[in-house]
């Protein structure tokens, strides 16, 4: 395939605050941008593609995502997902471990995925490794296998063949991961004691969203990034990860662990940004996650970190956390419910209206920044993700500002429930067109415009 130019007013560049006009050069052969030209198109340029004053994102990097195939497809399959991905501008993924079965904890099984993986992705796929109490040895075997990094459990992790660590075998798995520069990634909620965290609220109506939070309350965060610190001080080199961080509380902590030299970054997820506990309603159970979704008063506090004038938030990215199940798994009871949102493709509409009133223009350069550049730098793969930039994946993400409305039919993961979608959230940005390495993958109002474009990034 022959090059071709696209032009917008309103492009993000990795050196500009706010969009600029551009005229971008892509190569569906070598899948890369081969020329980014400012401002305006000269006479002799010819537009292939003309976008006028859509907003043109790099391809967005969703580094927090459960696609659960092989093993639970009921649940999510490769190709619902990736589709979904798409129609959100998503290019890359990265696949947690779980809740596939198996899990991607040895080689064999890492290799049971790929091929199950390989039949039908719609965007890229990165994977994380995952960390049991019984596969320290497999950890370089996995990284040599084309991981990106490793993810644990402080606590049970809801699924029998992903049990949680302990301090002793974190420590077991930094001294692997010494000197290798591969993230360890932790699920940070740590329990007092085997069933206290099923006890505060157990007597109260389960199908009350409180009685659920009651149960996971901001100190088993707390608790359990203050363990990650501890082990980190004995081995400083290793880069650690807190995914999905809810509780505002942890931030200073995060902060003198960041002052002090330790090597941690920290994600936080849509629904903790655009969610708050006070208003979910009862038997609702869409809304159940762990660590929980909290108050309008947490919610604020993560924005105001985020936000924060100083730039010295330890949040540097905001991932879906998509983690989907089967309707029937999301039963009237908070307490019992399987707990995951379902969010794959609505992130940057989401954020983006969130941002309107809280940043203003800046809310481009961030979301950029959020959603792009730092996912792809997380995963290892800044150097051909993230950006628009000569060299890099040609990768877009095309966006135009209008309201609309969330509702099932725009839902293109396996099971199509969402809270999103159950109460009608208004947005304000829509995903219109998606490019993958110079190839328009989905276009609205079309769909998917190429099957199985996707690559897995090794």
């Amino acid at each position: 395939m022959e090059n071709y130019t696209i032009h917008s007013s309103r492009v993000l560049l990795p050196s500009t605050k706010e969009p600029i006009e551009a005229v971008l050069t892509l190569s569906p052969s070598t899948g890369k941008f081969v020329s980014i030209t400012r401002g305006p198109p000269s006479a002799d340029t010819s537009i292939d593609i003309e976008l006028h004053h859509a907003l043109v994102f790099p391809g967005l990097v969703d580094a927090h995502v459960h696609v659960n195939d092989p093993g639970r497809t009921e649940w999510e399959e490769w190709g619902r997902a990736t589709e979904a991905a798409a129609a959100g501008g998503v290019t890359t993924i990265v696949d947690m471990p779980l809740n596939s079965i198996p899990p991607t904890t040895t080689v064999a099984n890492f290799n049971t995925k790929l091929e199950a993986a390989k039949k039908s992705i719609n965007v890229d796929v990165a994977f994380w490794g995952g960390i049991i109490p019984t596969n320290a040895e497999d950890l370089k075997p996995l990284i040599e296998k084309g991981v990106k990094g490793f993810k644990c459990f402080l606590c049970p992790s809801g699924v029998d063949e992903f049990p949680c660590v302990n301090e002793s075998e974190v420590l077991r798995a930094m001294k692997e991961l010494d000197g290798t520069d591969i993230p360890f990634l932790f699920h940070a909620e740590l329990e007092h004691d085997a069933s206290s965290h099923q006890l505060e609220g157990a007597a109260d109506d389960p199908t009350v969203y409180d009685s659920f939070l009651k149960t996971r309350p901001d100190d088993m965060e707390y608790r359990a990034i203050e363990l990650v610190i501890k082990c980190l001080r004995q081995y400083p080199r290793v880069r650690a990860h807190i995914v999905h961080l809810s509780s505002a509380s942890c931030i200073p902590l995060l902060q003198l662990a960041q002052a002090e030299g330790l090597r941690i970054t920290v994600e936080t997820c849509f629904h903790y940004l655009c969610l708050s506990a006070d208003t979910i309603p009862d038997s609702q159970t869409l809304y159940k996650c762990c660590p929980p979704i909290r108050t309008h008063a947490n919610r604020e506090a993560l924005w105001s970190s985020l936000l924060s004038p100083t730039g010295d938030s330890p949040i540097s990215m905001v991932v879906s956390d998509h983690s989907p199940s089967t309707s029937s798994l999301k039963h009237p009871s908070f307490l019992s419910a399987w707990g995951g949102i379902s969010s794959l493709g609505l992130g940057l509409p989401l954020l983006l209206t969130e941002l309107s009133d809280r940043a203003g223009s800046r809310r481009y350069e961030l979301a950029r920044k959020w959603l792009a550049e730092e996912p792809a730098r997380h995963a290892g793969l800044q150097g051909r993700k993230g950006r628009i930039e000569v060299g890099m994946d040609a990768d877009l993400c095309v966006v135009r500002e209008e309201e609309w409305v969330i509702g099932r039919e725009q839902l293109r993961f396996k099971n199509a429930h969402s809270p999103y979608a159950s109460e009608g959230r208004k947005v304000d940005a829509k995903v219109v067109r998606t490019f993958l390495r110079g190839v328009e993958v989905y276009r609205e109002g079309e769909g998917l415009m190429v099957q199985g474009a996707g690559k897995t990034l090794l």
